[in-house]
């Protein structure tokens, strides 16, 4: 299975994209950084404060629902951090080599 990214079409060196004159796809610039999975991990803690507060509030009937979607979206911070991690040493990988690689030029 072919994935966009793996597209000839999209490769530097396909004749289809020079001819055309399409613009380069940069996919480093389109992809999430750390930050933005840093900053869903603290947007979902708050979202479950906020749905652990809301239930409180719903009757009796609807309160083990509105309370089990609060600790569901309470699972959502540790994955997203985790993720978050990941990412930021994949970055500090690329910037090492892209460093590497302007030393030895």
């Amino acid at each position: 299975m072919l994935y966009p990214f793996d597209h000839p079409a999209l490769s530097a060196r396909s004749p289809i994209r020079q001819d055309e004159g399409m613009a380069r796809l940069n996919l480093d610039k389109r992809r999430p950084r750390s930050q933005h999975l840093y900053a869903l991990a603290m947007g979902s803690i708050a979202l479950c404060i906020v749905l652990w507060m809301r239930a409180k509030t719903i009757g009796e009937d609807e309160r083990g629902n509105a309370e089990r979607r609060a600790l569901f979206v309470g699972l959502w911070p540790p994955m997203f951090w985790l993720i978050g991690d990941a990412l930021r040493r994949e970055e500090r990988r690329r910037a090492r080599a892209s460093r590497l690689r302007r030393i030895l030029r």
